[in-house]
């Protein structure tokens, strides 16, 4: 294999040696002035032994390996991890042409390909690269998606610049690999039909991680009241009404997700009431008295690193307290947070902290997290990024 090569500080191979996907800068003891971001590298431990390949970038975080033995990058290394990727999800269940055709096939870290993100609509792929390494494979990679017996993928969208690095992003655009098809498409998940729009849409298009979330607020919505805030395109509405709610409420700020969630609504007849509502969640739940039986909370990132942790966790605070005040007495609260350095306990605290000040009893019905379409590695726990409670409020 003629690639570059890095050596490891010798005792900095006892990470790689448990499978943890990820190098750091100060691991590495060979030069690494030569090499261009994006670079395949094979990784040699302290006495010259090849122990995987990754993707270098001059950062923090230095190499992303995205295999612990010597091979060949390649197309078919590509076929290779999208069958794994997506045999695990057949499965699983979770790919069901005519009631499930949107999910995620490739989590990153969680399906051994650190940086890589693809999403499934139906015929369509969305890739996202959160590397710069996995931007440059891009084409190979939509390549392979089009060649997967499992899945007919016909059209591969690349909507990498938002999460890329700066410098690098520069130079990028966001733009169809293979294939096109309209902005819009509609897919089904869990039997409803949903508008998805992969290239204005946030993310890929779609919250794919709150797919098993959702069937739980489907359970219990027959006959109550609903209010969805942060709902974006109105996934745990659609599924509320599809449970029997006799009314749900939506609230976003955006405009476009609340025109998107009206199309959903169309499309879907639904029999119980629905109000989409513009305006800010913080504000809605200050200024409205309205009762609710199920009360939903899943705000966006408050924090996307350590420095801004502890504002985030006195939002989360405020917010919690807030929307507690908005559910019946035996009704329930559905919250989430998708800040990574928050953690779960540190989660679980501020939500205890909330019950507290809020004057309510709160028994935990369920704990909730990503779908199984958003894997985490056993070698890799920092891939578990959404925290949720289901609470019965008393």
């Amino acid at each position: 294999m003629d690639i570059p090569g890095i050596k490891l500080h010798k005792g900095r191979e006892e990470s790689v040696l448990r499978r943890h996907p990820w190098i750091f800068s100060r691991a590495i003891h060979s030069a690494t002035d030569g090499l261009e971001d994006g670079s395949t590298v094979t990784i040699h431990d302290s006495r010259g032994d090849v122990i995987g390949v990754g993707h270098y970038q001059d950062s923090s975080l230095a190499v992303r390996i995205i295999t612990f033995k010597e091979e060949d990058i390649d197309v078919a290394f590509w076929q290779i991890r999208l069958h794994e990727a997506a045999q695990y999800r057949m499965r699983l269940g979770l790919y069901k042409p005519g009631h499930t055709e949107a999910f995620r096939l490739v989590h990153g870290e969680g399906d051994q390909l650190p940086g890589l993100i693809i999403d499934v609509y139906g015929e369509v792929a969305v890739l996202q690269a959160h590397s710069i390494g996995m931007h440059k494979a891009r084409t190979e990679i939509a390549e392979a998606l089009t060649k997967m017996e499992m899945l007919k993928i016909k059209s591969v969208y690349s909507k990498s610049h938002d999460a890329l690095p700066a410098e690098y992003a520069k130079e990028t655009i966001d733009e169809w690999l293979i294939g096109e098809t309209s902005a819009e498409l509609i897919v089904h998940e869990g039997g409803i039909r949903f508008h998805i729009d992969v290239v204005a849409g946030q993310k890929t298009g779609f919250f794919l991680d709150q797919h098993e979330n959702r069937e739980l607020v489907r359970r219990y919505s027959n006959e109550k009241s609903v209010l969805n805030c942060f709902c974006y395109t109105g996934g745990f509405s659609l599924y509320a009404l599809d449970g029997g709610a006799t009314e749900v409420t939506s609230v976003d700020t955006s405009v476009s997700a609340l025109s998107i969630l009206d199309k959903n609504l169309t499309i879907n007849k639904f029999k119980g009431a629905h109000s989409s509502v513009k305006d800010n969640v913080m504000t809605y739940l200050t200024t409205h008295e309205t009762l609710y039986d199920i009360v939903i909370v899943d705000p966006p990132a408050f924090a996307k690193n350590l420095s801004k942790r502890h504002n985030a966790i006195q939002a989360y605070k405020r917010l919690n307290i807030l929307a507690m005040a908005r559910v019946k007495k035996g009704g329930m609260l559905f919250t989430f947070s998708c800040s990574q350095v928050v953690d779960k306990e540190m989660f679980h605290n501020t939500i205890v902290a909330a019950a507290i000040e809020s004057g309510r009893l709160a028994r935990v019905s369920h704990e909730l997290s990503q779908g199984p379409d958003h894997p985490v590695s056993i070698f890799h726990p920092e891939g578990h990024y959404l925290k949720g409670l289901a609470l019965y409020m008393d």
